[in-house]
């Protein structure tokens, strides 16, 4: 997915599965006062997750290929 890294490739795509993770987790886990789960922080969460797993299976395990 970052090609245009180069020879550090690996290590952006590295980082950019630990900031993705963080952001997911964060957004799956952020409760409002009441105690329930806002709408814009799970949407964003998911959102992350996705991009999470896709460089993971695809760029870093290659797994897939899309």
């Amino acid at each position: 997915m970052f090609e245009f890294a180069g020879d550090y490739e690996t290590s952006v795509n590295w980082v950019f599965l630990a900031i993705t993770g963080l952001i997911a987790y964060k957004g799956i886990t952020t409760k409002n006062e009441d105690g329930k789960a806002d709408f814009v922080h799970l949407l964003f969460g998911c959102i992350a997750a996705v991009f999470f797993f896709l460089v993971l299976f695809q760029d870093v395990l290659g797994v897939t290929t899309f």
